[in-house]
C-alpha cells in the first residue's frame, strides 16, 4: 500500500461512512492515536506525517465496530484489503 494522501483520505471515507469523526490534535498520545468510543472520535497526533497517519489508521480499523453495509464499494473493498493485511500480519 502506498503512503499517500489520496490513501490516507481513502482510510478515512471508511471511518466516515461508519460515523467516526477524525480529528488530528496535539497531545501525548503513546500510540500516536486515542479513541473516544462514546462519541465515535478517532483522535491522531497531528505530528504524525502521512506514513504515520496511515499506519496507525491500518491498525486502528479492525479493531473498531465497522458496519460494512455502509460502506461504498471502493470502501468496502479497502477494508476487506486492510482486514487481509491484518490477518496475515498476525500469523
Amino acid at each position: 500500500m502506498k503512503f499517500t494522501q489520496s490513501v490516507l483520505d481513502k482510510l478515512g471515507d471508511i471511518l466516515g461512512q461508519s460515523d467516526y469523526t477524525i480529528r488530528y490534535e496535539r497531545g501525548t498520545f503513546q500510540s500516536g492515536w486515542c479513541l473516544l468510543e462514546a462519541k465515535r472520535m478517532v483522535v491522531l497526533n497531528k505530528f504524525l506525517d502521512t506514513e504515520g497517519r496511515i499506519n496507525t489508521l491500518l491498525d486502528l480499523i479492525p479493531q473498531l465496530k465497522i458496519d460494512f453495509d455502509k460502506l461504498t464499494l471502493e470502501s468496502q473493498k479497502l477494508y476487506e484489503e486492510v482486514l487481509k493485511k491484518t490477518t496475515v500480519e498476525s500469523k
